[in-house]
């Protein structure tokens, strides 16, 4: 009986030091994250983090569909017999509906709807491996007879001469194109946002959206067949 209170003593004591020592610990970091925070937050992970964590609240704040892309998503998704809503959702993750400054990712994906050049063009192109940056001259990255040739997605949409990722139509008529291409005008929508981005939390993030503005868009339609 002794021993285990004296134990018990001791283990109490433990803690009280414990404690104590962990005031000026806490303290130290306390201070150096104060300091220090600006270059902790330039950190990759951080960055993630942190930016993750801001977005989530936004979610719902910002995921409605601006009016003026709507007629666009619909003609594209029609040729190519795809949900236009699909579109929208991959509008939204990739560049928060052309909001991104600039639509250039480090990466060097392109455009309204972030396509890597070799994707745009075709892999088939003599600089294309890897990831699908390439080096394909600027001039053959619009020309819609090269991007037959090499059989890309790029799809000149306006009838301008160009198949252009930065110009809306045509980034919004290529990404139709590339999604219908991997399944989607079969219904394989996770196949085909899959092959847009090979993320399981891309097909997540992706997803999330087009259901949402399923829902959106089901909801109006109701709203208007019974107004009188």
């Amino acid at each position: 009986m002794k021993i285990r209170k004296k134990k018990k003593q001791l283990s109490v004591v433990a803690k009280g030091l414990l404690i104590i020592l962990m005031v000026p610990i806490s303290m130290t970091i306390f201070v150096l994250t104060s300091v220090y925070w600006g270059d902790i937050q330039r950190l990759p992970i951080v960055h993630t983090l942190t930016e993750s964590l801001k977005d989530a609240p936004k979610k719902m704040l910002d995921m409605d569909i601006p009016e003026k892309y709507i007629p666009i998503y619909k003609e594209a998704a029609k040729k190519y017999e795809i949900p236009w809503t699909l579109l929208a959702a991959h509008h939204r993750i990739e560049t928060k509906f052309s909001t991104m400054n600039p639509l250039l990712s480090p990466v060097g994906a392109e455009g309204h709807m972030q396509f890597m050049p070799c994707t745009f063009v075709g892999w088939q192109h003599p600089s294309c491996s890897g990831k699908g940056k390439g080096a394909i001259p600027d001039e053959d990255k619009t020309n819609p007879d090269v991007i037959a040739k090499y059989g890309g997605y790029g799809i000149d949409a306006n009838q301008d001469g160009k198949a252009d990722p930065y110009q809306l139509e045509d980034a919004m008529f290529s990404a139709a194109n590339y999604l219908a291409s991997s399944g989607a005008a079969e219904g394989n929508l996770e196949k085909a946002i899959f092959m847009y981005n090979h993320s399981d939390e891309y097909v997540k993030e992706v997803l999330y959206y087009y259901q949402k503005y399923e829902e959106q868009h089901e909801k109006e339609g109701q709203a208007a067949s019974s107004s009188p």
